[in-house]
């Protein structure tokens, strides 16, 4: 057993998918609000606002989750490019390599036999090798192969379910003013909520993570309407 008391060991693993719930989310919460709020002021009939929202949740779903889409496989792209330049120079120039290795070993205080005993490990397997130096030389992690379709899933299906918070007052009632009323308490609800909960997953004050997404969403929501309701007269 390891010295020292027992303890449980708490470490955050889930950056990349709560990170997708952040950028689906707020925007899913931010801009259909705002459209549909800016349309309020102009439009009398909610079936007009309701369609005009859903329309916007579809593209932006879309938009949103192909962009999760993209950028993931750019990561992975470039860790597999990297890679095989890797793989390549332990072949070709295996000497330097190697001290490549003892130079990251000595950083972390190894020293004489015990340093060369390291490297010649490591420099033993060649994938091992490999892994060593895209960790610590290149400090790159191998994506998971299945990120890309779950970024994308994640990301536009965050960006559906924050999106209909603020259009859903539209679709149940029939007047336009209650309606945006009921909006702004919602979509302020949600972005406190979605703060809250984001700040306990990642491990910081909830009550400061609900006030700043709160602050930030709503002053994104109130510029957005502005523009549009200064472009749509």
């Amino acid at each position: 057993m390891p010295p020292g008391p027992p303890h449980e060991e708490r470490h955050f693993a889930a950056s990349a998918t709560v990170r997708d719930l952040v950028i689906g989310t707020a925007d899913g919460l931010t801009v259909p609000f705002a459209l549909a709020a800016a349309l309020s002021g102009a439009v009398a009939a909610n079936p007009l606002i309701v369609t005009a929202g859903l329309a916007e949740i579809a593209a932006g779903c879309v938009a949103m989750g192909l962009g999760g889409y993209l950028a993931a496989r750019t990561d992975a792209d470039h860790y597999q490019a990297e890679r095989r330049r890797e793989e390549e120079e332990s072949r070709l120039y295996p000497e330097r390599e190697k001290w490549e290795v003892a130079a990251i070993l000595h950083r972390y205080g190894v020293r004489g036999e015990v340093l060369r005993q390291a490297v010649e490990a490591i420099a033993s397997d060649r994938r091992r090798w490999v892994d060593f130096m895209m960790r610590f030389e290149l400090e790159l992690v191998e994506p998971d192969p299945h990120r890309a379709a779950r970024s994308a899933a994640t990301i536009g299906g965050a960006y559906v379910v924050g999106g209909l918070i603020p259009l859903s007052p539209y679709i149940l009632m029939a007047e336009t003013g209650p309606a945006l009323a009921v909006s702004c308490a919602f979509t302020a609800v949600a972005l406190a909520g979605f703060g809250w909960l984001k700040a306990r997953a990642t491990g910081l004050p909830p009550l400061r993570g609900a006030l700043q997404t709160l602050g930030i969403g709503g002053a994104a929501a109130a510029v957005a309407f502005l523009v549009a309701s200064a472009f749509g007269g």
